[in-house]
């Protein structure tokens, strides 16, 4: 059996109804012939969309592949417990070159009973926004069902929704249940459960190059959104050098934020976890003594939960995301 080794994995790319170029003109990530890119799933265990080793002696091995083999050794004894075969996460990044439709996903509960999947708890963190370029998040008032049906059904679904003005290095952790959207111009990294189940709830009339308006999923909407009114939508934080910076810690995962400048030693003894790590700017090497990774800005990788100890090398500096289940 082939020793375990921080993982890279071929990117999947997707295009999307609003997708665009800066996959290709910032990440420097090519798709080849698909017209446009609106995702790429850097780490993915969804059926049919499943991750496959690029590099090393584990080459060629899909990620369900190695968590049918490795178990608890690749994800972790309490995730693999928890999970089984499933690989928890999923990694993205997403290119909006137009609005995405407002949409809401579901929590565990009702993703299992009419999916018989995951819920979809996910975070932002944005790449790269143009000028006054915005996002969906939430509600800018007080909110009830009955209210909210009121302005859905006099086509007035925009006017009670939360609007930020989002710039580089923003964060927004999006729970289950919150109604959301990206808006045109930006390029972000996205964190979430393994799920792909996405109510659409207003599209802004679109259709595709067939013609066809998408399907939208007003109905089981209504059961799933958080009516709850926010004052804070945007997650604060302060960076820091050389230490991690914690963005999100949910039940799902744990995401901190890494900005070094030299090299660190990792000792995470006391998670169960794998480590998923996404490079934002720069170059960083994982360096262990099973072998290394290395990482440019919009690549990532996966360190096997049994690789408690590791070095973290900046070749000159390096922004990074660290993400585990706690």
């Amino acid at each position: 059996m082939s020793e375990l080794y921080p993982l890279k994995f071929k990117t999947i790319f997707k295009d999307k109804i609003w997708g665009g170029q800066k996959i290709r003109t910032v990440l420097g990530k090519d798709f080849g012939n698909l017209p446009n890119c609106g995702e790429t799933w850097e780490i993915s265990g969804v059926p049919g969309n499943v991750s496959i080793v690029s590099e090393g002696p584990l080459k060629g091995e899909s990620l369900a592949e190695l968590l049918s083999k490795y178990k608890g050794q690749l994800v972790g004894n309490n995730v693999y417990e928890k999970f089984g075969d499933r690989f928890p996460l999923l990694v993205k990044f997403i290119d909006a070159n137009d609005d995405l439709s407002i949409q809401v996903h579901p929590n565990d509960n009702l993703a299992h009973k009419r999916h018989d999947s995951f819920g979809k708890t996910e975070m932002w963190y944005v790449f790269q926004a143009d000028k006054k370029a915005k996002l969906v998040s939430g509600f800018n008032q007080p909110m009830s069902r009955e209210k909210y049906l009121e302005f859905f059904e006099a086509g007035k679904l925009t006017d009670i929704l939360n609007y930020e003005e989002v710039h580089q290095d923003d964060v927004f952790f999006l729970p289950a249940g919150r109604v959301h959207t990206i808006g045109k111009g930006l390029l972000l990294a996205e964190i979430q459960q393994t799920s792909d189940v996405t109510y659409r709830i207003y599209d802004f009339d679109r259709v595709d190059d067939q013609g066809n308006h998408r399907e939208l999923h007003v109905d089981d909407a209504l059961d799933t959104i958080d009516y709850n009114y926010y004052q804070e939508y945007k997650t604060k934080y302060q960076d820091k050098k050389n230490e991690p910076v914690p963005l999100v810690a949910c039940e799902y995962f744990t995401t901190n934020k890494l900005m070094f400048d030299q090299s660190v030693q990792r000792n995470l003894e006391n998670i169960d976890s794998f480590k998923i790590y996404v490079c934002m700017e720069g170059v960083m090497e994982i360096i262990h003594d099973k072998g290394s990774a290395s990482l440019k800005m919009g690549e990532a990788a996966l360190v096997p939960a049994v690789l408690k100890h590791y070095e973290l090398k900046p070749v000159g500096s390096f922004k990074a995301l660290e993400s585990y289940i706690d």
